[in-house]
């Protein structure tokens, strides 16, 4: 800061000058989440402001950025027209000029660029703007969809055939065609549907054999992704006729035949299937990640609400009694459990050092898992049933010699059955049955949502409990009649069932992984049936055969 002289004291005052925020280029990658690198996930959580590009990357943005970040759209103007490098270049600086900050620390412009900033993304014009503006900048590589759209379709760049790579950007006007004609060269196109189009046409007219094959991918490594394969020749045709989407990418050589043998991501065995999760938001994660590793797209509609306990005594007296030594056991019967419970905890000032001496029981692997991220091993987990007739199975009798309290702590929910407590005051235990939360029926979803559940748009949808089937049915209707069902566990799929529902998968155990795992296999076995038969594979919803899911 320099100081400026007052021409009404004559002295000499500072004025603090509004620092600009620092920027940094941050390669989004070409759209599979898994594929953002760890260093733009940092900076990604240490932004102020985030700018995005052409492809937008709002998910990525809530999955890494700050709650509240700024979010700016570069892509597109004040009317939706598309902004030229030289604009996005102009905004980026004043993005920058408006985040700084007076307390001599700048703060931070993430500019989140698909694919790899310094490939066509325009990295060049962007920062000799913040250059000439005085912004600092940093550059974050990403991986570029140069090569990971092809190796997503199954289709190597270079191989013995083709050992020569070039990469053409589509809007180029001044590329110089004949150098690619070679058929031992691999051209790779970028750009829209539309340039794609006329440089494939142009590479034609300059003598690149017509027979040559062609892959188009449109979406490419997202669950969404499309190849198309063609040849030089048809290209053209085949543009018109699939109304190829943006983002697209063209591969032209003969290591495009290789498609066939090596095609991974697209034989998923859930590829392309849109998958309903009845679960609340906070609990379906591991489903929708689990469904998305095997292809497949996901939608979460809530069917229950997980409420406080109408009146809290009940529950405060239970935790005082946990303090004060009332209870040998507390027995965890659902994730829901444990939340509860440690929710009380911060609200009373305990930690897990509460439950120092006391013995622990969860029905199962996720329930267990629950408490080892609040840092609680369990002394008691069925390896087998993992329900409560499997948690009965391995507790043991009440011993007057080894046991010195004869009490348990069943928080649950509010319409659990008594089986489990039947049984334990049935070995000698005294059961305080508490209601740690209440369960009820969600909102319906919005229409769409509904109709897309009546019609079929969905091929499979996932019960992870006797609720979830009777709320699900109850607020949106009965899946179509080519859904597929899967069911957690018997009791789940008996109450499908009841509710006229054809159950198609039964999970090998009461799990969420357990379930998706199920799915794939089934949608395994769907892909090889279609292969015996010299068929292609068709996606449940497309069948919506009316009369062969639903239960008579």
């Amino acid at each position: 800061m320099s100081p400026i002289r007052s021409a009404a004291t004559g002295k000499s005052t500072v004025r603090k000058s509004k620092m600009p925020a620092r920027v940094a280029f941050v390669g989004a990658g070409p759209g599979d989440p898994g594929l953002l690198t760890l260093r733009a996930a940092e900076f990604l959580a240490a932004a102020d402001v985030v700018v995005i590009d052409q492809v937008s990357r709002e998910d990525f943005v809530a999955r890494h950025a700050p709650e509240g970040v700024e979010v700016v759209d570069a892509g597109h103007g004040e009317h939706g027209q598309p902004l030229t490098h030289a604009s996005r270049a102009k905004l980026l600086v004043r993005t920058a000029k408006a985040a700084g900050t007076n307390d001599g620390h700048s703060g931070l412009v993430v500019r989140l660029m698909d694919g790899d900033p310094a490939t066509f993304n325009g990295l060049a014009e962007e920062a000799l703007a913040c250059q000439k503006a005085g912004i600092s900048f940093e550059v974050v590589p990403g991986v570029s969809a140069i090569s990971a759209v092809p190796a997503y379709a199954g289709v190597p760049l270079t191989a013995a055939s083709s050992p020569s790579l070039h990469v053409v950007s589509g809007g180029d006007t001044k590329v110089d065609w004949a150098r690619s004609t070679g058929s031992n060269v691999t051209v790779v196109v970028l750009g829209t549907p539309e340039s794609l189009a006329k440089a494939l046409g142009d590479l034609l007219d300059a003598g690149r054999d017509a027979a040559t094959p062609v892959a188009v991918t449109e979406r490419g490594t997202t669950i969404t992704q499309v190849t198309h394969t063609t040849t030089l020749g048809e290209v053209a045709a085949l543009m018109k006729s699939a109304k190829v989407q943006f983002p697209s990418l063209a591969v032209v050589g003969s290591t495009v035949d290789l498609r066939d043998r090596l095609s991974w991501f697209e034989t998923k065995p859930l590829f392309g299937w849109n998958v309903l999760v009845p679960r609340t938001k906070d609990q379906a994660g591991s489903m929708t990640a689990r469904l998305a590793s095997y292809g497949a797209t996901s939608d979460v509609v809530p069917t229950i609400s997980v409420e406080p306990p109408r009146t809290p005594q009940q529950m405060e007296r239970a935790i005082k009694g946990l303090v004060t030594g009332r209870y040998e056991w507390i027995g965890f019967t659902s994730v829901n459990a444990v939340r509860a419970i440690r929710e009380k905890f911060v609200e009373f000032g305990l930690d897990a050092r509460a439950f120092a001496g006391l013995k622990i029981a969860a029905v199962g692997g996720v329930t267990a898992q629950a408490l080892r991220e609040w840092g609680i091993e369990p002394d008691l987990v069925p390896q087998h049933d993992q329900s409560a007739k499997g948690l009965l199975e391995a507790w043991a009798p009440y011993d007057d010699v080894l046991d010195p309290i004869n009490r348990v702590f069943l928080p649950r929910a509010d319409i659990a059955t008594d089986t489990l407590v039947a049984g334990l005051q049935d070995m000698g235990w005294e059961v305080d049955d508490v209601t740690a939360y209440r369960t009820v029926r969600a909102a319906p979803p919005p229409a769409p949502v509904r109709e897309a559940i009546k019609s079929g748009k969905f091929d499979a949808v996932c019960f992870t409990s006797s609720s979830t089937v009777r709320n699900l049915v109850g607020i949106a209707g009965k899946p179509h009649a080519s859904t597929v069902v899967a069911c957690i566990g018997p009791a789940t799929a008996k109450t499908a069932e009841e509710h006229g529902l054809r159950v198609d998968v039964l999970a090998a155990e009461p799990s969420a992984a357990s379930l998706v795992d199920g799915l794939a296999d089934y949608g395994l076995g769907l892909a090889l049936a279609a292969a015996e038969a010299g068929e292609s594979v068709v996606r449940p919803s497309a069948r919506k055969t009316s009369s062969r899911r639903r239960a008579k």
